[in-house]
């Protein structure tokens, strides 16, 4: 082969790309399905989301008392909790039944029960207990209520052993109530936020799943529009599959670069969630994340067979594939079989590279498991992409000489 028929091949190569992104463009842009998925729920999506969990954490949660006792030392304990951030005490009831009956109007969401022995058992120096009662429908009202009782008993426990050292200084008072100083840090999160620990992986996920159900849209117009329901019609089929991938591919990777940029830095920085990780090294393993999931989409749209199945398939799926995701659920503890499928998508790798970067500050040296999988991923996933759309062109091309025959 000359070198002038191979600069023409690369030529041709070239305009035929350039053609496909073009249409592939217009066709983004004159579908209004298309828009909302590849522009309108990537930019509000995250907002609704991030503005319902702004307050990252369970604050003043509804508790009401059962006091038993009723002496000034159980009242200063209810007065104590009633202080904190977490928890609000709304009202006290003279028995569990009527305290019960609050927690089923939703006038409250925990109870505290405290014991008739409670300051008698304290004068003793015996232990006692206040029980807790609490509203499961929510984990975080459990948080708020354990976190409050714990530090409260904590501290009314050091309260009364100061009491009885009266002859003592106040350091050795100290000493022998702290003899261990402690502070309590909590990493990647400070707040102990739900917004800061979920949103992330939601993240990345809205980023795959919203691709997903917008190639498929257009997937599913373009068998709409020819007579074989095929990718492409047979009139517009270029010279080289890797041509018609390429132009596709450019065409999305374009879009989505302006959503990946919204989504995984303008967005932290707006609700001010966490962000340690380096901005160059974080690109570098959101690059083949779009590749992996650009080919990833475009594999799969091929057994759509029409526009609204991709609805209920992959909407159904994005809750699945967070779970899989090992962030909402321990991916330690997940079996192996859920495991080995969730290494399949490519919102697995994707979140844990980028909460392990972003949130905790890893180096891409230390995500080098998920950075590798991506890459290979994106190398099998355009394979696959490449063997659908030669499949479609040679049947579709088959059909239609076997129909100019007849």
């Amino acid at each position: 082969m000359s070198n002038k028929s191979f600069k023409n091949i690369i030529k041709e190569g070239i305009r035929d790309s350039f053609i496909i992104w073009k249409e592939e463009f217009r066709n983004v842009i004159h579908d209004a399905g298309v828009i909302i998925f590849f522009i309108v729920a990537p930019f509000a999506y995250p907002l609704l989301y991030c503005f319902i969990y702004d307050n990252e954490v369970a604050k003043e949660v509804c508790m009401v008392v059962v006091d038993d006792c009723n002496t000034p030392q159980s009242r200063e304990f209810s007065r104590l909790c009633d202080a904190t951030r977490d928890v609000r005490i709304v009202g006290k009831a003279s028995n569990m039944e009527e305290a019960k009956h609050m927690l089923r109007e939703k006038k409250a969401y925990g109870i505290m029960m405290i014991p008739s022995d409670f300051s008698k058992k304290i004068v003793r120096d015996e232990k006692t207990y206040v029980v807790l009662y609490s509203d499961m429908s929510s984990l975080l009202y459990y948080k708020a209520f354990l976190v409050t009782l714990t530090d409260v008993s904590l501290e009314m426990g050091k309260d009364i052993q100061i009491e009885r050292m009266a002859g003592l200084s106040n350091r050795e008072q100290e000493v022998l109530t702290a003899p261990i100083e402690y502070e309590d840090v909590t990493y990647f999160n400070p707040q102990n936020g739900f917004a800061s620990f979920l949103i992330p992986a939601v993240l990345i996920l809205v980023i795959q799943q919203t691709m997903l159900m917008g190639i498929a849209l257009l997937s599913g117009a373009a068998k709409d529009k020819n007579t074989y329901r095929d990718l492409l019609p047979i009139q517009r089929h270029y010279r080289g599959t890797f041509r018609i991938v390429f132009g596709k591919s450019l065409c999305y990777l374009m879009i989505y670069s302006v959503v990946a940029v919204y989504l995984l830095w303008c967005v932290p920085i707006i609700f001010s969630l966490p962000q340690m990780g380096d901005g160059f090294a974080i690109l570098e393993l959101i690059f083949p994340f779009l590749l992996s999931c650009i080919f990833f989409s475009l594999t799969i749209v091929s057994f759509v067979r029409d526009r609204e199945s991709s609805f209920v398939i992959f909407i159904f799926m994005s809750l699945i594939l967070l779970f899989l995701s090992g962030i909402s659920w321990p991916a330690s503890v997940v079996p192996w079989y859920w495991k080995s499928i969730s290494y399949l998508f490519p919102s697995t790798f994707g979140i844990q590279g980028f909460i392990k970067m972003n949130t905790m500050g890893a180096t891409l040296n230390q995500v080098s498991f998920e950075y590798t999988a991506l890459w290979i991923q994106t190398f099998f996933y355009f394979i696959g992409a490449f063997l659908v759309f030669r499949w479609q062109i040679i049947r579709s091309e088959k059909i239609y000489r076997k129909n100019k025959h007849v």
